[in-house]
């Protein structure tokens, strides 16, 4: 393969270049330690640093990370109940009449393993 040089992602172009070039990198499955392998390292966080500046992941909505855990497991308002409190309780903070308090977050977080920081956006 040829050399290739290292430069900044200035734009989208660069980037799907930038993408051809690490999955091109990421099959030939260079030796850690190598040159290939720091470039294939050099590149992805050049990458990762593009994405993050002009795609940022924002959190999911604390209600809306609620409910996708709810359909993923499969549970109903009555199994948060313990997390939340009695159902209308549970009715309410999926209506977003009422607040996630410190507690529900906590039971929220330990019992059904969303993150906090998606419960506190």
């Amino acid at each position: 393969m040829t050399q290739v040089s290292v430069s900044p992602i200035r734009n989208d172009a660069d980037l799907m270049a930038a993408l051809a070039l690490v999955d091109q990198l990421m099959d030939e499955q260079p030796e850690p330690g190598s040159p290939r392998a720091d470039l294939l390292e050099v590149w992805a966080t050049l990458i990762e640093a593009y994405e993050a500046k002009h795609y940022p992941v924002t959190p999911p909505d604390p209600i809306e990370a609620i409910k996708f855990r709810m359909e993923q497991s499969g549970l109903s308002v009555t199994d948060l109940v313990p997390m939340i409190g009695n159902p209308n309780r549970v009715y309410e903070i999926l209506n977003r009449k009422r607040p996630l308090t410190l507690r529900m977050i906590r039971n929220l977080n330990h019992d059904l393993g969303i993150p906090v920081s998606s419960l506190i956006a």
